[in-house]
């Protein structure tokens, strides 16, 4: 599993519930919030990551949803839309929460292009406020979703697929809360994450493993933003690009390994993404002002 992305098993695992997820006819969910909050304290927050899944929630108290480029305050009640394209932190603000949230794969809903749908696109506003009536509708069809899985009712996923359309139409319907929407911290949160991201791929350890992360569109991909406004928030935080920040730290990392290890040129080239030896050798010369070889015999 590549850093930062959560599969479904990591979240049974995690949560402490029974893994039956299987990948051939897609998985379906639907829990309560308050007993999975409960082990939320009793383990830890999720990071921020990309879930292997889709997830609609109905949120009751007071929560952040924390994502690359905005951080989404929940006062009370919300409806919130969350899609494997889009990695988040969701963190819960006080210990009074409710509600409900369903977890589902892209192969569950087979039949639909969700991924064009306007709630799970990046650069979205994957959060509504919901007032009292509209929490009594949104919670009837998650007691639906609860009924049904519990029943058997032998097209049972027939309906609940109904349901979580239902749901989808229904925010769809409703306008986001765009105030919600922190921004003054966008560009900080953004340099931290691309930072944290940068700095978890390393040390280097073996000359089997390869930086899965080398260009600055892998990034920005990995957060869900475009590559000019990562290269633009670089840019202003801190006078450098995407570029140049990850060519200084992989020729820090280069530069420990030609001289702490054994590793031939080859190797430390291949660990640290270069497919070609000379690629590799031009890199460091560039950024170094010297050959590998030459900085190993220094």
């Amino acid at each position: 599993m590549k850093p930062g992305f959560s599969s479904l098993q990591d979240f049974y695992r995690e949560m402490g519930f029974a893994d039956d997820v299987n990948g051939e006819i897609g998985h379906f969910n639907v829990f309560n919030i308050a007993s999975v909050t409960k082990r939320f304290r009793e383990t830890k927050v999720m990071p921020y990551n990309r879930r292997a899944y889709y997830k609609i929630s109905l949120i009751n108290g007071r929560n952040r949803a924390e994502y690359a480029d905005k951080v989404i305050d929940i006062q009370k009640n919300a409806l919130l839309f969350a899609s494997p394209r889009v990695p988040y932190n969701y963190v819960p603000l006080d210990e009074d929460q409710s509600g409900s949230f369903c977890i589902f794969t892209r192969e569950f809903l087979s039949s639909h292009r969700i991924d064009d749908l306007p709630v799970f696109k990046p650069g979205g506003y994957p959060v509504f406020l919901l007032n009292k009536t509209q929490v009594k509708e949104v919670a009837a069809v998650f007691q639906k979703m609860f009924d049904e899985l519990g029943s058997d009712y032998a097209y049972k996923y027939d309906l609940i697929k109904n349901y979580v359309l239902e749901l989808v139409h229904y925010g769809q319907k409703l306008q986001p809360d765009v105030d919600s929407y922190s921004s003054h911290n966008a560009a900080a949160r953004v340099t931290g994450l691309f930072i944290e991201l940068l700095e978890r791929q390393f040390p280097i350890t073996s000359p089997q493993q390869q930086l899965s992360l080398r260009t600055a569109k892998d990034y920005a991909d990995r957060l869900a933003i475009h590559v000019n406004h990562l290269n633009k928030v670089l840019k202003e935080n801190t006078g450098k690009t995407t570029t140049d920040v990850i060519g200084q730290r992989i020729s820090q990392e280069a530069k420990i390994l030609l001289k702490q290890t054994d590793w031939n040129v080859s190797e430390i080239a291949s660990a640290l993404g270069f497919e070609e030896v000379a690629h590799f050798s031009n890199f460091f010369k560039k950024n170094v002002g010297t050959s590998p070889l030459s900085f190993r015999s220094i």
